[in-house]
């Protein structure tokens, strides 16, 4: 008997239709012989929702009752399709995270899961039932609810699928897989059967959609094998595992799009030690993430930093920037909100020289001004204008041969 950990997104139970259809692949699981876990987001833009009803009350409303709101939304969604199940004559029960056994740090907002406590899911398993949990939540160690962040129902399931060694952990979407590029913004970009954790992590990174980073990372670390498919069809969809198990014949596997950019400098910063130090230490304690940093050649003693960061932290980052501007005696801050990020991803890059060089051609020729530029080994980004950047994704597209891959 297998275990499989589900996880369905919002539009997949928007609606009692898509609820009921959840349901009924769910039992088609369990009538296999299959223990089946699902983890459900909460219903369509039910979270949004939320969020503008408590922005009506209070503009700054504290992380933690923001927490105890917006974990409801998957308790709605959750009771709801075990009632679907219910209906059909299946044993069934629905869990909040904190039930579930998931314990997290007490970061509001965007808290980690520290470890899942497994006791009551495998309980419920050997009583046979299929068990719904409440994605992005769990408890901290204070006995407070938290939430994970956008996205944060991806993690609950990888880590569930972790926690109990499950045969594969199975992520739903209104897509039918990993695309080489966003088809809303590619209409010849293909489907991967395929793709590296590394690889994976990249594209969620810079802006692919599918996954959230941090569930690409968890199931990395805990070699949790992903299948990512649409909840609409029964199409094969795009596995996720290790890059040993694969041959790479392509230099590049995706090409991705970040509108989601603030860049904020600090200029004529004084060229000492602690100054980089002093600056992202105080957007860490905040939680928040940086990305791409620049450093400008020293001259007089004093440097200019460059770093983006996404635009939700946008106000907070420049409040930070401009307190430590001032505590250090840096000329000033600026921002730009106009910008995204062009990021091209392949495991290939690590045998292929002139990846970056033919990257930065294209966007010469389509007279692209780069602003700012980041590598690894198996990613090249780009920080570009806002406007151009969906015409540089289907160059890239083009000029690195995936057009002709079969769709």
């Amino acid at each position: 008997m297998s275990l499989i950990v589900q996880k369905f997104g919002g539009s997949s139970v928007a609606n009692p239709e898509r609820i009921k259809k959840v349901a009924e692949r769910i039992i088609e699981y369990k009538d296999a012989g299959h223990q089946v876990i699902t983890v459900v987001s909460a219903m369509g833009d039910s979270t949004d929702d939320l969020i503008e009803l408590a922005n009506q009350l209070n503009a700054r409303p504290s992380a933690r009752e923001m927490d105890m709101l917006l974990s409801t939304g998957e308790q709605v969604s959750i009771s709801l399709l075990a009632m679907a199940i219910q209906a059909k004559g299946y044993p069934v029960i629905s869990l909040t995270g904190p039930q579930a056994g998931i314990r997290t740090n007490s970061s509001h907002g965007k808290a980690k899961i520290l470890n899942v406590q497994t006791d009551r899911l495998e309980q419920e398993l050997a009583n046979g039932k299929i068990i719904i949990v409440a994605g992005f939540q769990g408890i901290s160690d204070k006995n407070e609810i938290t939430t994970l962040g956008r996205g944060g129902s991806d993690t609950t399931a990888v880590a569930l699928a972790a926690a109990l060694n499950a045969n594969v952990c199975e992520i739903y979407t209104d897509v039918d897989g990993v695309y080489t590029s966003d088809p809303r913004i590619v209409p010849k970009a293909a489907k991967l059967s395929v793709i590296s954790y590394d690889e994976m992590l990249e594209l969620a990174s810079l802006g692919a959609a599918v996954l959230q980073p941090r569930a690409v990372e968890f199931a990395k670390l805990n070699n949790v094998k992903l299948h990512v498919r649409s909840s609409f069809n029964h199409n094969e969809g795009t596995i996720v595992r290790e890059v040993e198990d694969m041959e790479k014949d392509m230099v590049v596997s995706g090409v991705a799009c970040d509108h989601n950019v603030t860049k904020i400098a600090l200029f004529d910063v004084p060229d000492k030690p602690g100054i980089a130090y002093q600056l992202f230490d105080a957007l860490a304690q905040e939680n928040i993430n940086v990305d791409m940093i620049i450093q400008s050649h020293e001259r007089e003693n004093r440097n200019d930093f460059s770093f983006t960061v996404g635009r939700d932290d946008k106000a907070r980052a420049v409040e930070i920037a401009n307190q430590v501007a001032d505590a250090i005696g840096a000329r000033g801050v600026a921002y730009d909100d106009t910008v995204a990020k062009v990021s091209i991803v392949g495991a290939g890059m690590k045998t292929n020289p002139g990846v970056a060089a033919k990257m930065f051609e294209v966007l010469y020729r389509l007279n692209i001004n780069i602003q700012m530029i980041s590598t690894s080994e198996i990613k090249v980004s780009c920080v570009v204008d806002d406007e151009s950047a969906d015409r540089a994704v289907v160059a890239l597209h083009t000029a690195f041969g995936l057009d002709q891959l079969e769709q």
